[in-house]
């Protein structure tokens, strides 16, 4: 990449990292880890947190090993022209898949608490057009949308869970190691998976002016997107009970309504909340959207993204309709998302070890 093009900054890196993983899956993130683990479901994310702090190393070491280029395109020089772009190709469908099952969610969340006269269909698809548009910018705009958006996200999320911990009972979170330790593992799986969007920096390093302090940049981002969502699995748990929880749809939207502002400035959040939620959502998708879009024009050796704004749309669409209720969308999302973490942690490992055994840097 051109020193020219090199304008995103250290701090916008971490902004970017924070904006792509805090997104659509906060509504459900506690009931996950509370399935896995009861009242471990803090221990859980935890879990979750460091196998996607994993991940993100790997790819950032890589970025850093690799400054001009992305994942895509270091990997042919590593492995093989032929069986990178397999790879590569099954990389671009998990992305188009987590932008549709992200809109999917979206639409469900919407109709159900907001407009519950508008059809599903119409509220995807919107969505889905928005980020489209969105995706037409450059790599520099798109960190100008993530810097413009990112306290609109954090802020809020975080006076939301601060107000709510004080109807928290330690006792709901007893024991710390839930009544099945051995499910933490594979809780801890399944709470990764919300991290993958951090596989973003694969395009970012090569657009940064300091590339050698993308993983400064790295830690930064992952850290205060880990560390809010363990504040809301704390502040659910705590407050409704690992029981409770399983038998809410979206916990954290029912921790908005039961949380008030002191002097009762406002009695219920879930408003503000749901608000701050479709900002996430719109920089979660736009963050999948714009990697499966990037990758498919440097797949196919083209320098502008812009021609598959709008081609991937139609099969996202369809994606995303595809589940036949909430029930069979969620256990999709959960296979998905295992299976993602081969593509976002193992195969970063694979490269790396490639990378250092045949001594490979700047290919």
């Amino acid at each position: 990449m051109e020193g020219q093009n090199r304008q995103i900054t250290i701090i916008q890196t971490a902004i970017i990292l924070i904006s792509a993983i805090v997104g659509v899956g906060v509504l459900a993130l506690s009931r996950f880890a509370v399935w896995a683990a009861d009242s471990g479901a803090p221990l859980v994310t935890l879990f979750g947190f460091l196998v996607g702090l994993l991940g993100l190393w790997l790819t950032t070491k890589l970025g850093i090993r690799f400054p001009t280029q992305s994942i895509i395109q270091y990997s042919e020089g590593l492995i093989g022209n032929w069986v990178a772009r397999i790879i590569n190709l099954m990389i671009i469908v998990l992305f188009c898949f987590l932008a549709a099952l992200a809109s999917r969610e979206f639409g469900e969340v919407v109709v159900t608490s907001v407009l519950a006269k508008t059809p599903l269909e119409v509220t995807v698809i919107v969505m889905l057009l928005l980020a489209a548009l969105s995706a037409r910018a450059d790599i520099t705009t798109f960190a100008y949308f993530h810097h413009f958006y990112f306290p609109i996200i954090i802020f809020p999320a975080l006076l939301i869970v601060v107000f709510s911990l004080k109807d928290a009972h330690l006792i709901n979170l007893l024991p710390p190691w839930g009544n099945d330790p051995k499910s933490i593992f594979k809780g801890g799986i399944t709470m990764a998976a919300l991290f993958q969007g951090s596989f973003v920096i694969t395009i970012i390093v090569p657009a940064m002016r300091r590339p050698e302090k993308a993983m400064l940049a790295s830690y930064i981002g992952i850290s205060i997107a880990g560390a809010l969502y363990l504040l809301i699995v704390i502040a659910t748990v705590g407050v409704f009970g690992s029981e409770e929880i399983k038998k809410l749809v979206w916990p954290t939207l029912e921790l908005a309504k039961t949380t008030s502002l002191p002097a009762n400035i406002l009695e219920r959040l879930d408003g503000a909340f749901l608000a701050v939620w479709v900002t996430a959502v719109f920089t979660t998708l736009l963050s999948s959207y714009y990697l499966a879009i990037n990758f498919m024009s440097q797949l196919l050796r083209l320098h502008d993204h812009r021609l598959f704004t709008f081609f991937l749309v139609p099969f996202i669409y369809v994606i995303a309709m595809f589940p036949q209720n909430l029930l069979q969308m969620y256990a999709i999302i959960q296979i998905i998302g295992k299976w993602g973490l081969v593509f976002t942690i193992v195969y970063p490992l694979i490269l790396m070890i490639v990378a250092v055994i045949r001594q490979k840097k700047n290919i």
